[in-house]
């Protein structure tokens, strides 16, 4: 086979130890090969370091495991070319598998360049990604809290989410607060705590707050709602820390939410989870098949079998099927045609990959030519 890289090294990394296999030579030249073990200590990591450049690496290869990666590459980028590799795609052959072999494994396929790079975003668009990755996981908590607290009042016999769309909207937390501090909600307290249109149903609301809450069922919606609060404080200063990373990429903010859809919140995500260099996905429809969201694709003896989404990247398919959903609700919309004539034929949930599928594809076309969504004509 043809030896493309004569100066390589293979990392098969785990939480304690880093085992590294160094091979250099050509064809013409007898090859050679040396294996170490590390530890996982930022020091010896810096040894790892000086042990390869004293070899001469120029290319380095290692498999993506957990986060264990992480660091090894945090220390080594800059230095040498790494190539994260997909752990799945450079399984070794079955037998006497060891840590040894599966380090020179990588290192040969490296060297017959036989192993692709996986995606790995620059510094500040990782830590983008960390970020709103948190703020999904703080809103999964703040909704958790929520229908905590609506379970409490359900139990109470306080009917006040039949009433008010919004239980946590201004005039809801009001009420809320008025209930949990004094046990009851009288009229003239839900006339001063209410607005706008919900005046007219004043007495309904007030019906709804009439229960059976007492001292432990409050002391419960108390400890709940002390979690909101701070949860919200949170997620305050995480969007603080998100608009401040984001101001190297208004360009491509401005061109994401002009997609129906859309949000700030949403393209900071997508920024985040795919970049904004498309040069790392050779088409679209690689980009697609990375984020999970294209068929699959099973054949033997020419029979199709499942053609199921493979898995891929599992935040960015969770943003573009959220924002496909909010583009089905909306009116004269060609996306939203798109949606409705598939989910006719396949179902809604097929019809919301489909969509995520294709607003992707129009994505990566957006961020190549640097040019604004274009609605297309409902014919």
């Amino acid at each position: 086979m043809d030896v493309f890289i004569e100066l390589c090294a293979g990392l098969d990394v785990h939480s304690e130890t880093i085992v590294a296999c160094v091979i250099t030579g050509n064809h013409n030249e007898e090859l050679f090969k040396e294996t170490e073990t590390f530890p996982t200590l930022t020091k010896d990591l810096y040894r790892l370091l000086k042990w390869l450049e004293n070899h001469g690496v120029s290319h380095i290869a290692m498999d993506s495991t957990g986060v264990y990666w992480k660091p090894v590459f945090n220390i080594l980028e800059g230095f040498f070319d790494i190539t994260l590799a997909n752990a799945q795609r450079i399984k070794n052959v079955p037998g006497r598998k060891t840590d040894v072999s599966d380090a020179e494994w990588i290192a040969k396929l490296l060297r017959h360049g036989l192993i692709e790079k996986s995606f790995v975003p620059p510094v500040d668009l990782r830590e983008l990604r960390d970020l709103t990755r948190l703020r999904k996981k703080w809103i999964g908590h703040l909704t958790s809290e929520k229908n905590r607290i609506q379970k409490v009042l359900e139990c109470s016999n306080v009917k006040l989410s039949t009433v008010i769309s919004d239980v946590f909207g201004v005039s809801g937390r009001k009420l809320l607060e008025r209930l949990v501090e004094q046990g009851y909600v009288d009229a003239s307290d839900v006339e001063e705590r209410i607005h706008g249109r919900m005046a007219a149903k004043k007495q309904m609301i007030t019906d709804s707050l009439f229960g059976t809450l007492n001292d432990h069922q409050r002391f419960l919606i108390r400890q709940s709602w002390s979690h909101i609060e701070y949860l919200e404080k949170l997620i305050k200063e995480i969007e603080e820390r998100v608009d401040t990373l984001l101001q190297n990429y208004q360009e491509e903010l401005q061109l994401l939410t002009t997609i129906p859809g859309i949000k700030k919140d949403t393209a900071a995500i997508i920024i985040a989870e795919i970049g904004v260099d498309m040069s790392q996905f050779p088409t679209s429809q690689h980009l697609a098949s990375w984020a999970g969201v294209s068929p699959g694709n099973k054949e033997s003896a020419g029979k199709r079998y499942s053609t199921k989404t493979v898995k891929g990247n599992p935040h960015i398919k969770s943003a573009m099927c959220e924002a496909a959903w909010a583009v089905s609700r909306c009116r004269n919309r060609w996306l939203a045609t798109k949606y409705w004539s598939i989910a006719a034929r396949r179902g809604k949930k097929k019809a919301l990959v489909a969509l995520s599928h294709r607003m992707l594809r129009i994505i990566y076309s957006m961020l190549i030519n640097k040019e604004p969504f274009k609605e297309m004509q409902i014919s």
